[in-house]
């Protein structure tokens, strides 16, 4: 959670006593991520700072005391009696927030009767303006009753009969699935699932607050951890040392509740793709499953993210280079051609999630260095020094396996995930793969404009409506290329071949690239630069 500061208080110690400590719990902040502090200094500084000023008049109503207190509950495990020592103190009663934000809170921790009752507390005190929580109120009730629905959809049959699915991510969806696949889990290599809480000496909570240089052991083997790699609302993301060993690295996902559905994926993925492809995907090796949560042991990627080089061009004022994004483009298109092809849907295809992969250091045949010899050859058909090169999709938290559903099944849903909403979620219409496909138009847009994408809804010349991005084109890039993947991929139906329409679109880029060998030329020096930038 972020600390804000606006612009309308106080800007000087003087006047705001406060402000010294928010630039204290910033700086904190960004130490503990960056892992040269560790936690239970940021939760002592928090906690001092609420001490400081749960009794002052000044700051009961202010919005940044608040998100003080939010944040100092996201490292609590009691969180309740924080809550209920926020109203005690009056921070913020009578302010929506405090009733919206605890409410979402207790939401992703899965305590719906609890999230409901605090929406309540919140209309029947007016909390202003009583408009916002009344909102946030209903839309809760819509995703309650999606879940519902869901569980009546499915139901509890062996069985599933019906043309569509409301919302396949509700938390009754996933275990009405899981309980039907929960033999096929047990019969994967590399998962051990127990009743019992993990019993490591060190709390695996403890990790989140003081993760550097810490071992843990999950299985008889020991992991030595060595910073924080990513985390989200219900999953950490270390990188560990297998039996202290630099020489292999793992990535552990540690997730709360336990969440075994992501480690199906990986299996599924294992079988259906072939080893050529199968890299770009992400590997798993072993699912540790207890009764308070899942560890999830994967391949280590350190070379950033497709977000992060974005980012590189971002913080220079400029966009990622053209021929940098048709490359970029061209693995997104084929992964997706890979995954629709096989029954696969991602479902939270984003540039966060989209690891760069790099050629490995060594020796060519030709006796170049691998890394350098980026040529013509090998390109379109990704062998030789580009077989390593490119992205690796990860987080498989929110996949979906077409295979256990009726031909010609329907979803209807909403990822909530802002900015990456397909037309049909922002429609309320039924989709399929047209969840990881509107995500690739906005990966696509991030390259180009270096912003997210909106889109609007055009009269098409051939006749009816067509939807299309609103930023326009740069006269030099290659409209032509760039017009057909947005107007092809934004207004393809439910019921059209998605695997061709993917195929032709990436092979229209590859021909774009390969009609030129300085295009490929410029990719490799691009390639070089950048791997040499962000691995640095």
């Amino acid at each position: 959670m972020a600390v804000i500061f606006p612009d309308s208080q106080p800007s000087t110690p003087l006047q705001d006593p406060l402000l010294p400590w928010l630039w204290s719990v910033k700086q904190a902040l960004e130490d503990w991520n960056s892992g040269k502090e560790s936690g239970s200094d940021l939760t002592k500084l928090l906690s001092d700072c609420i001490a400081a000023f749960k009794d002052n008049d000044q700051y009961r109503d202010d919005i940044r005391f608040l998100k003080i207190w939010f944040f100092y509950m996201d490292f609590s495990e009691d969180f309740g009696s924080v809550f209920q020592k926020m109203c005690e103190s009056k921070i913020c009663v009578g302010n929506a927030l405090l009733y919206i934000w605890y409410a979402s809170f207790l939401e992703s921790k899965g305590k719906l009767y609890d999230a409901s009752m605090v929406y309540q507390m919140g209309i029947s005190r007016n909390a202003k303006p009583v408009e916002w929580v009344k909102k946030a109120h209903a839309l809760f009730l819509e995703r309650m009753s999606e879940i519902v629905s869901s569980a009546q959809t499915i139901g509890n049959d062996e069985s599933i009969t019906f043309g569509s699915l409301t919302n396949p991510w509700s938390s009754s969806t996933m275990k009405v699935l899981l309980k039907k696949i929960n033999h096929e889990l047990m019969k994967y290599d590399g998962y051990q699932c127990t009743t019992k809480p993990y019993p490591g000496k060190v709390p695996l909570s403890s990790l989140k607050n003081s993760s550097r240089n810490k071992t843990i052991e999950i299985g008889r083997t020991k992991y030595q951890i060595i910073g924080c790699a990513g985390q989200g609302g219900f999953a950490q993301v270390y990188k560990a040392y297998v039996s202290c060993n630099p020489d292999d690295v793992v990535a552990l996902k540690i997730q709360k509740p336990a969440f075994p559905w992501e480690f199906y994926m990986y299996r599924q993925l294992n079988q259906r793709i072939s080893d050529k492809e199968r890299s770009s995907f992400g590997l798993a090796h072993r699912m540790h499953l207890y009764s308070d949560c899942s560890i999830l042991v994967c391949d280590y990627l350190g070379n950033g993210t497709l977000q992060d080089a974005i980012n590189s061009f971002a913080v220079i004022g400029k966009s990622m280079e053209e021929v940098l994004c048709i490359y970029y483009t061209i693995e997104m298109l084929y992964m997706l051609e890979t995954l629709h092809g096989v029954g696969i849907i991602h479902g939270d295809f984003k540039p966060d999630n989209l690891l760069i992969r790099y050629a490995r250091d060594g020796i060519t045949k030709t006796g170049s260095r691998y890394g350098n010899d980026l040529k013509k050859d090998g390109f379109r058909d990704r062998s030789g020094p580009w077989h390593d090169q490119g992205l690796c999709l990860v987080d498989w938290g929110r996949g979906i396996d077409m295979h256990l559903f009726p031909d010609n099944m329907e979803f209807k849903g909403d990822c909530r995930t802002s900015g990456f909403r397909c037309v049909e979620m922002q429609e309320n219409r039924p989709w399929t793969f047209q969840v990881d496909t509107y995500g690739l138009c906005v990966v696509v847009h991030m390259m180009l404009h270096n912003s997210y994408m909106e889109i609007e809804k055009k009269l098409s010349p051939e006749g009816g409506y067509i939807y299309q991005p609103k930023s326009s084109l740069k006269r030099y890039w290659n409209g032509e290329l760039w017009r057909n993947l947005f107007k092809k991929l934004l207004n393809s139906s439910p019921g059209g071949n998605d695997k061709k329409l993917l195929q032709d679109l990436r092979e229209s880029f590859q021909d774009y690239m390969c009609s030129d060998p300085q295009l490929i030329k410029k990719l490799s020096e691009l390639l070089v630069k950048q791997r040499a930038s962000l691995c640095a």
